[in-house]
């Protein structure tokens, strides 16, 4: 019977508990972005705990950008940018970087990134265009012995398209993903004659796609240039190539 009856109870520490406690409190909006929380003494008293404890849960929830603590004025809940969730994945993606990823990023793009032409046809604004219109000048004119300048440039485009479509949850998606491309692109662009025209002529389609909002050919031309970027990726890893 001992095998199958363990103990009842928490793994969860003291100051663990506390943790949950606030960010629970956070999460049901009862302490509000910028709220002030109770100082150090108070929380004591409520959760009936040493200053350690306390000070222990703070910490790690200052760490993870939940409350910001102010010398001299106290703690206050902090507002989550946008950018806080795309540097966690950007981390993430780093450090996982390998063949099997690069795998996964060109499913992704696949699935994801016509679709979202076609709502960046739908949704863009003249200064969208602007950007997208500038950023095909500075891919033709740019040097094409500085294959990282061409990469950083052609990531610029997917981000630019990405940002078009005014959804704040694909611009939190894409950007990881697009953060990762520039090392893969350098090393096509630098291993294959011709690729940097062939995908000028791609991006020239789809921003024509999107200036005239027509959402439908925006998919089939993102969709095009994804597949043609497949076939160059499968090339090389296929040669069993780590782009790092």
């Amino acid at each position: 019977m001992e095998e199958i009856f363990k103990k009842v109870g928490t793994t969860q520490t003291l100051s663990q508990k506390i943790e949950r406690n606030i960010e629970q409190a956070i999460l049901e909006k009862k302490l509000p972005v910028g709220s002030k929380l109770p100082s150090e003494r108070e929380l004591c008293e409520m959760f009936a705990v040493s200053r350690t404890a306390l000070r222990e849960a703070l910490r790690r929830l200052s760490a993870r950008g939940l409350i910001e603590i102010k010398k001299g004025s106290g703690m206050y809940v902090k507002r989550i940018k946008m950018q806080d969730a795309i540097k966690s994945l950007n981390l993430y993606y780093d450090l996982k970087f390998d063949n099997n990823l690069i795998n996964q990023i060109i499913d992704v793009r696949m699935a994801f990134e016509p679709q979202i032409a076609s709502m960046a046809a739908m949704n863009r604004t003249e200064e969208d265009l602007d950007l997208l219109e500038q950023n095909l000048l500075e891919f033709a004119q740019c040097d094409p012995d500085n294959t990282q300048l061409e990469s950083d440039i052609d990531n610029k485009f997917h981000l630019s398209i990405a940002r078009a479509t005014a959804n704040p949850i694909v611009i939190v998606t894409m950007e990881p993903v697009h953060h990762l491309l520039p090392r893969m692109r350098n090393f096509i662009y630098a291993n294959i004659d011709g690729e940097k025209e062939i995908t000028l002529g791609y991006h020239k389609e789809i921003v024509n796609a999107i200036i005239e909002q027509n959402a439908e050919r925006a998919f089939e031309k993102m969709q095009s240039h994804l597949s043609r970027n497949i076939e160059v990726f499968n090339k090389f890893l296929k040669q069993g190539l780590i782009i790092r």
